[in-house]
């Protein structure tokens, strides 16, 4: 079984994060960025990332994803392209295509589309 402790995606503390899109904010457009980045508020556009992405609980993306990691607390509606893990928590939902080489989905979150698994 799959145990939450396994990814340090997990342990990062806002601190961690350069960029923080705040719950007041609302960005239409395109996001890139090589650095772990957190999402609390509204994105619509695309990402496109390097590095580990978190949509935070209360936050709304609606995007195409790109990045290492993807950890969905919040609302996410858009494909969602990871190259080791897509994680959605219990208050997560996801409404778009999962491909990852790991994807885990806990009791309670939300997933609507098609999961395809590459090493």
């Amino acid at each position: 079984m799959f145990d939450v402790k396994e990814t340090d995606l997990f342990d990062l503390e806002e601190e961690a994060f350069d960029t923080v899109v705040e719950p007041d904010i609302t960005f239409t457009g395109s996001i890139r960025f090589a650095k772990p980045f957190m999402i609390r508020g509204n994105v619509k556009g695309s990402i496109d990332a390097t590095s580990d992405l978190v949509v935070d609980s209360g936050a709304a993306v609606e995007a195409d994803i790109k990045a290492d990691r993807v950890l969905v607390k919040g609302k996410v509606k858009g494909n969602v392209v990871a190259k080791k893990i897509v994680f959605v928590t219990a208050s997560g939902s996801l409404d778009g295509d999962i491909t990852s080489a790991q994807v885990v989905l806990e009791p309670g979150s939300a997933f609507t589309g098609r999961c395809t698994m590459v090493k």
